[in-house]
Parts: structure tokens; sequence; C-alpha cells
């Protein structure tokens, strides 16, 4: 039983700001490990991932905690249980980012374990189990198409096939390996003992509005929405747009321009989110009618059986609006994912935690994907949203508070400590 006094939760505070302040510091600090000088660009085996890997090494090492890195990239701490043959309980998130990103998308997650560790190690608190700290090599998929490759290499959900994928320049998974140091040969070591894991928690910035909206420092995740990606072609006939009547036209763009309205109202009509990133239209000329138009669709709901209805319904009204314009329309579907529950006892142990450290608890559900998704079927997961500002994330303008990254520490760190069934230090913390 966790005995927590007045004076106690005030010592945790101070500590978690002091903590919290170097957690910022970092994150601006590895913000320099980019591939690009003007932007932080830091994509899946390249230099700057290394150096990434080297820095936050460094620090998982100061925090005196054990350090390495595995077969695909991802890189460890631990803070080391007395037991050799401890269970072990995994915290992190990742550390690449997409092109012209912000400094916390991930790497906040990150630095806020490896504070953890050495909060632990400072003051000398036995856990019943080894705590690892990761730092996943590659979520976004920017730079070969593929999303959640460290996590899911870690949940033994490695494809052999991957080590064929290429990037822009034509150079290969494999070969990209072999220039990092590593072997694709050996990628599947990367799988962790599924039976010695206890569970899997990941603190990571909302995203979103809704924390700032409610004004509260951190939100308890409940659902990961499932998200579902297509390639779209409408085909029209081209035409010369001073001949051509209206009345006889084919017009792929004016066909493209219906569907794209369609997606708002499927996503008033099942509450499913869904977005058009992406149009492209041929031959592109400023006289010529369009041809050919390619446009993107993402769509996510925290329910897969309302997501899919919204999509039979929304191809259905894309295939009338197009055949009612005598353009005929096509797709492939890029990428799936289901939804996935955060684990209950996860929920709990969070939102007990918010309570103790004053914080209103709340609770809400991603609609961004994350490395958390693949430890489903795994092992036991949990996320902690952080508050950003006014949601904007893989953008230069990602901004977050130190108070509030402090309330992240506090809470997983209390977390963390019930969990292990010990108490939080009750001396005075420097």
């Amino acid at each position: 039983m966790l005995v927590i006094s007045s004076k106690n939760k005030r010592e945790i505070k101070a500590e978690s700001l002091q903590a919290a302040a170097r957690v910022m510091q970092r994150c601006d600090a590895l913000a320099l490990a980019s591939l690009n000088p003007d932007y932080i660009e830091r994509t899946y085996l390249s230099k700057a991932h290394a150096q990434a890997n080297k820095i936050v090494e460094g620090w998982i090492s100061e925090a005196q905690m054990e350090s390495w890195q595995d077969s695909v990239g991802n890189v460890w701490g631990r803070y080391t249980c007395k037991e050799t043959y401890a269970p072990v309980l995994i915290i992190g998130s990742h550390l690449d980012s997409v092109v012209n990103a912000g400094k916390y998308d991930g790497i906040l997650g990150v630095l806020l374990g490896i504070e953890l560790g050495n909060f632990l190690a400072r003051h000398q608190i036995d856990l019943p189990f080894h705590l690892d700290v990761v730092g996943f090599c590659d979520e976004e998929g920017v730079r070969f198409g593929a999303t959640l490759l460290g996590s899911q290499a870690l949940a033994g959900k490695w494809q052999p096939e991957w080590t064929e994928l290429t990037d822009e320049r034509g150079v290969s998974l494999a070969e990209a390996m072999i220039e990092f140091g590593l072997d694709p040969l050996k990628a599947m070591d990367a799988k962790r003992d599924q039976e010695s894991i206890l569970g899997f928690l990941e603190v990571h910035i909302e995203q979103g509005p809704l924390l700032e909206k409610r004004g509260l420092p951190v939100g308890v995740v409940t659902d990961i929405a499932g998200a579902r990606r297509f390639d779209f072609v409408v085909e029209g006939k081209a035409g010369h747009s001073g001949t051509v009547p209206m009345f006889m036209r084919n017009d792929a763009l004016l066909g493209a321009s219906s569907c794209i309205q369609a997606v708002e109202e499927a996503t008033k009509r099942f509450d499913v989110l869904a977005t058009v990133g992406q149009v492209s239209c041929e031959p592109g000329a400023v006289n010529v009618i369009p041809g050919n138009v390619h446009f993107s669709l993402d769509i996510r709901s925290a329910k897969d059986v309302v997501r899919d209805r919204a999509l039979d319904w929304l191809v259905k009204k894309m295939r009338f609006e197009c055949q009612r314009r005598g353009l005929t329309i096509d797709y492939i579907e890029i990428h799936s994912a289901d939804a996935v529950a955060c684990d209950g006892r996860w929920q709990r142990l969070l939102e007990n935690a918010m309570h103790d450290s004053d914080i209103e608890v709340n609770s809400l559900a991603s609609g961004a994907g994350h490395d958390a998704m693949a430890m489903t079927g795994f092992t036991p997961m949990g996320m902690l949203f952080v508050r950003c500002a006014e949601g904007i994330s893989h953008h230069p303008a990602e901004a977050i508070e130190v108070e509030d990254a402090a309330a992240a520490l506090e809470v997983i760190t209390r977390a963390i400590c019930k969990e292990g069934g010990v108490e939080l230090p009750s001396q005075k913390l420097t």
C-alpha cells in the first residue's frame, strides 16, 4: 500500500519539474540529429538515426542504466532488478520523424522513460521487475513505406520481405541495414521473449486538441483508431477546354470533386475521421479538360465495423457520382490497421496515478497510430497522452509546456511504483 503524504507530493512534483526541464533541453538537442540542417528529418537507418541512437545511449548511461542497440536499430536502456531472471516492463516510444517534424512526437516518451529510470536509480528503488526503456527506430515509415518496423520486430512480427523494400533512391532496406552496421538476416533476433514481458507503456503527445480544450495536462488513452488507406483513380476523357461543350464532357476532376465531397458526408453520417490528403490531375494543363485524377483516402475509427460500414457506403456513393458523369473509378488499398483497445488494467493504473498526482482523471481515444498498436496480442499495453499546443503535430510548431511534461513524468512514476508495490521516497528530493 503506497503512503502518499502532502510533503511527499510536493517533493515528487518538484523533482518532476527539474527532470522535465532536462527533458525539454534534450528534445532541443536531439532535434539537431537531422538529415537536413534547416528542419528535423530523421529517418530509419540514416546517419541521423545513428547519431540519435548514440546521443540517447549517452543519456541512458548518465541515468545509470545499461544500454544497447538491437538487431533492427532500436536503442534500449535497462534499470536492472536485483533478480537476474525477473520479468520486464517496457516503456518507450519512437525516435524517428517525419520530414520537417516537430521536436516532441515520439521523442518525449523515450526521454521521459529515461528520466523515470534516473529517478529510480537516484533513489535506489527496488522494483520486482526490470524496467526497459526503448527508442523505436521506425514508427513513421517515411523512408521505406512500412510503418511500426521497430515495435513490430520487438513483438515478433517482423516480415523478412521487408528487407526488399526500397527508398526513393532505390536503396533496399537490406542494403541500408548493412550500411548501418546491422545484419538483415538477423532482424528477427529483435523479438523479445513474450513470457518475460509484463507490459508496455507509451507516453506520447496527444497530436490533437482535446486535452487543451479540457484544460488538462495529461489523459489516459482508451483506444487507438484503426486506419485504412487507399489510392483512388478516376478516369474520364481529356479534351480541349475551348472546343468540347460542357454537356459532352467527361471531366475526371469534377467527378473526383463529387467523390471528395462524399467523403465529408460519410464522416457526418457515420461519425468517422476521413481525409483526402493527396490529389493529382492529368494532364494538368490550364486549357485541357482533366482526363485522369488520383486522390488518396485515409479513413479511421475506434470501431473497425463502423469504419468499414462508412467505407462501403462511400465507395457506392463514389461509383454513383462517377457513373452519372460517364467516368470510371477504381482503387487499391495501401494500408490497413485494425483498431486496438488499451489494456483495462493499465488504464486503471494510470487513472489512479493521476488521482494521486492531483490531476483530474480523464480519458480519450487516439486517432493516430502508435507503436503501442504493435504490442496487441504480444503484451498488455497502455498509453498516456500529453497536452500539446493547438493539437499541432508533425510540424515545426509542435509545442508542449514543461509543466505538462512534469505531470506526465509524475504520473508514470507513480504508476510504475504502484505496479511494483513499492513506496515513493518520502525524503527530500534534490
